[in-house]
């Protein structure tokens, strides 16, 4: 039998300790360039504040967004939403992205774009082992396009997050081993050469018009580094056993990392790296 996938999220920490995320998608969206006739396929759309946002372009005319993401929870919260905001042109439904291939209603060529943010460096990271599965999202992504349609997202990219990276991995190493650490570790942050490779020869029937990798320092949201940790680093703390040892890591980690990234003007800042690609279909 199959093992049953642990859903960490939840939208009240997520917006308690990312709320950062859906504000600074203001860039990638501009790339998007949302049109209101422009039928869309959202790639993780978490808690859905980005689709609901966009509703009201789409109440202009025929288009909409439908979101997918891998949480249940978030799906629940993003659906609430969309209800209590009256953002009919928003759909959402649980589906994971690394078996888009097998969402069959998803790929019949019916969307004018696909839309990602801060999302497919987790669903590529569940697959990073399988060359062949991150392709699949592509190509998947590709049939889901109609002709001429667009692929947009922003993702983390190398570099991305690296202090907090070095940390959860040390402190769960130092308990576990790096191996087990490591292979708790759920991100995947490539380049632009890469997604270029990926895309245009690897998957094929993409070009790539633009994209940028940008060094983008965050300020931590309410919840702080201890938030993040909690959420974001909830992976590498699995492979330390629950308990007093797990809650021992997880401080450890948060008081390297408040010394590493605490701004002397006040507050934290994080490393973020971002990468951005927008790709059409051939």
């Amino acid at each position: 039998m199959a093992e049953e996938k642990k859903d960490h999220w939840s939208s009240e920490a997520y917006q308690h300790s990312a709320g950062f995320v859906p504000k600074l998608a203001t860039k990638i969206v501009s790339w998007l360039e949302p049109q209101k006739d422009d039928v869309i396929l959202d790639l993780g759309c978490g808690d859905g504040v980005v689709n609901i946002e966009m509703n009201q372009v789409f109440a202009q005319g025929s288009g909409s967004i439908h979101g997918t993401d891998a949480s249940p929870a978030m799906i629940e919260a993003a659906k609430q939403a969309a209800e209590k905001a009256g953002a009919s042109k928003c759909t959402f439904e649980v589906v994971d992205a690394t078996k888009l291939d097998q969402a069959s209603h998803l790929l019949k060529g019916q969307y004018t774009k696909i839309f990602s943010n801060a999302a497919l460096h987790w669903i590529l990271g569940a697959c990073k082992a399988d060359a062949a599965r991150q392709a699949a999202v592509f190509r998947a992504s590709r049939d889901a396009l109609a002709p001429g349609g667009v692929l947009v997202f922003e993702m983390g990219g190398m570099g991305n997050v690296a202090e907090m990276r070095a940390a959860l991995l040390a402190g769960a190493a130092r308990r576990a081993g790096l191996a087990a650490a490591a292979a708790h570790d759920p991100w995947f942050f490539p380049d632009e050469a890469w997604a270029a490779a990926m895309l245009e020869h690897t998957v094929g029937g993409w070009k790539v018009e633009r994209s940028e990798l940008e060094y983008r320092p965050t300020v931590a949201a309410a919840g702080g580094v201890d938030g993040w940790v909690r959420l974001f680093g909830a992976p590498f703390f699995e492979a330390v056993p629950e308990g007093t040892e797990r809650e021992e890591t997880v401080r450890e980690v948060v008081e390297v990392l408040e010394t590493v990234c605490r701004n002397p003007s006040g507050g934290y800042q994080l490393g973020y790296v971002r990468l951005r690609v927008k790709a059409r279909k051939l």
